[in-house]
């Protein structure tokens, strides 16, 4: 019956529609989407369903009891442990989610309680699974590479010979770090070939011994050679690699990273860390804490409406280490609650959740501020009401322009302001788009007659922090998230306060992410799996000050440079995604702003 009734879901949904799972409506990021392919929903919710996932555009797992569908680009969807019924659509990358089609959930049974136009009510489940699944076991046996028959030596055409390759290796925890150095008899062009579960280098007029080996990681390397040139292929079995070369004696040089249990999060490095920066991890809490004599903390944003991976971010300001940042809005990728970057408030508050803040100086601020825009001149001080570009006549917006964005209507008018300036720039009616870095207010002079409505006008823009628990007229840059996890030393979690419901998501145990202090440092903090109150109770226990929780589950991802031969390390990157903003550490040597 449940089966009949999935089915007759799918055959009549026409968009998309809430979730609701044993008759408790999920958020807004859990609705289902409508694709060319039909309705879907995000991988990463499907364990609330009790579907075990791997969330890997190139090898995804759906585990429902005994039954197993399994996809990838080169086969396709299959099926494990039961006849697959239907050919099922592709899965849909948007928003940063990868959604998978509810025809994939009638096939694995899973149970539904109603299907109205309006809601979509699935069975609890039993358990929720709390790990990632592994990737998809390789059953074919890899093909016979034939016994190279003996051949003559290069001719003398080929003057430039592959003189010796040495190959290391070495582990750290979970991860694999394999190097292939390819030494020369001079300097040559060489082409790069990705493959699936490899690479190849192409190596014209070079002349080399052909052979084949398996080495002590497991991966194969084979060399042939011909008249023209030779050639070495490196299986990889799934690792990440990077190919560079050195000179004198001139070298190819091929670094594989491989994380040995796609389970648990890589590690960072600890033989890998900058000057200044102090790694510790106490059972499952990981902590990397930042000299502030070194480095600068700063909340660093992708464009509006956009998500960037947190190396990304981190790389975009040369910076050397950073944390995904506050709550956002995965269909829109715009931010839920406060973000002010550079002294400017680019997104409003909720006012009500815990948020940390930094000084230009970098010190870091924790609290409850309520900022808002105030516009002030002869005679009126006027408080705005909210940032955004959506223009509303009862209201006084305020926006800060990106050069693309249009804000404005017909009846109303705008006041362009640069920042730190004391006049209006430009007033404008009608809709249009401010340029990049001008501070925009929209409003109806009806309503606030008050106002200026023209350029040259005298006009003061000022942020008021409306909060006494730090000194927040010194921040230049801030977010919200929260809640609060450590005050003074102690556990501080008060969810009633910063309107968080324990029975939601935020609250179920996953992977864990905060910005806190110890030891008067700055410091990121990733808890491997838990809740909220574990989290905190950790924290509270290993030292740590203050700290506010940032964005976590699928979210968590924190990067540091310089990790495993020279890739990049990270606390957790197996099942990140992107964000639109995050909290980044700066050298000082070169924290001027970009």
């Amino acid at each position: 019956m449940a089966l009949a009734l999935l089915g007759a879901l799918l055959g009549g949904a026409a968009g998309a529609r809430p979730v609701a799972i044993g008759g408790l409506v999920q958020g807004g990021a859990v609705d289902t989407r409508q694709f060319a392919g039909g309705e879907a929903l995000a991988l990463w919710t499907l364990p609330r369903l009790g579907v075990a996932v791997r969330n890997d555009p190139q090898d995804v797992r759906l585990l429902y009891g005994t039954r197993e569908l399994r996809y990838a680009p080169a086969t396709g969807w299959r099926a494990v442990g039961f006849p697959l019924p239907q050919k099922l659509p592709l899965p849909e990358l948007a928003g940063g989610s990868l959604y998978v089609p509810l025809a994939a959930l009638t096939a694995l049974g899973v149970p539904v309680l109603a299907d109205t136009p309006g809601l979509l009510n699935f069975a609890a489940p039993a358990s929720v699974p709390a790990d990632t699944l592994p990737p998809s076991p390789v059953t074919p046996a890899p093909a016979p590479v034939p016994t190279p028959s003996p051949v003559p030596p290069p001719p003398a055409a080929l003057d430039t010979q592959l003189s010796t390759v040495r190959v290391s290796r070495t582990l750290h925890r979970t991860v694999e770090v394999q190097r292939v150095v390819l030494e020369l008899t001079g300097p040559v062009p060489h082409t790069v070939t990705r493959e699936a579960h490899g690479l190849s280098i192409t190596l014209p007029g070079v002349g080399a011994q052909p052979g084949t080996q398996t080495l002590a990681s497991g991966d194969t390397l084979s060399i042939t050679a011909g008249p023209t040139g030779s050639a070495v292929y490196l299986g990889t079995n799934g690792g990440r690699s990077e190919v560079f070369t050195l000179a004198d004696p001139p070298r190819i040089v091929v670094d594989t990273t491989t994380y040995t249990d796609d389970r648990v999060p890589p590690p960072v490095n600890p033989d890998t860390l900058p000057e200044g920066v102090t790694y510790r991890v106490i059972d499952k809490l990981h902590l990397l804490s930042f000299d502030p004599a070194l480095y600068a903390p700063r909340v660093v944003t992708a464009p509006a409406g956009r998500a960037s991976g947190v190396a990304d971010l981190v790389r975009s300001v040369g910076g050397i280490a950073g944390v995904n940042g506050g709550y956002f809005d995965p269909a829109s990728n715009l931010p839920v609650d406060l973000v002010a970057v550079g002294g400017l408030m680019t997104a409003p508050s909720l006012e009500k959740r815990a948020t940390l803040g930094f000084t230009a100086q970098g010190e870091t601020l924790f609290g409850y501020p309520r900022p808002r825009y105030v516009l002030s001149g002869p005679g009126f001080s006027v408080t705005v009401n909210t940032v955004r570009s959506k223009p509303d006549a009862a209201l006084l917006t305020a926006f800060v322009g990106d050069g693309s964005t249009r804000v404005g209507a017909d009846t109303l008018t705008t006041l362009h302001v640069i920042p730190g300036a004391t006049t209006v720039a430009r007033a404008v009616t009608g809709v249009h788009v401010p340029p990049a870095g001008t501070l925009a207010f929209t409003f109806d002079p009806a309503r606030f007659p008050q106002l200026p409505q023209a350029a040259g006008a005298p006009l003061t823009v000022s942020l008021n922090w409306r909060a006494a628990d730090a000194p927040w007229d010194s921040a230049q840059d801030a977010l919200s998230a929260g809640p609060l996890l450590v005050q003074g030393g102690r556990v501080a979690l008060n969810p009633a306060r910063e309107g968080f419901n324990t029975a939601a998501n935020i609250w179920r145990p996953t992977r864990q992410v905060a910005l806190g202090t110890l030891g008067g440092q700055p410091t990121v903090a990733y808890f491997e799996h838990g809740t909220p109150e574990a989290f905190a109770a950790a924290l509270a226990a290993a030292g740590v000050r203050d700290a506010v929780r940032l964005d976590s589950g699928s979210s968590s991802s924190a990067y540091l440079v310089g990790g495993y031969a020279g890739l990049g390390g990270y606390l957790n990157t197996v099942w990140s995604r992107p964000v639109p903003n995050a909290v980044v550490f700066v050298p000082r040597s070169a924290s001027a702003r970009k």
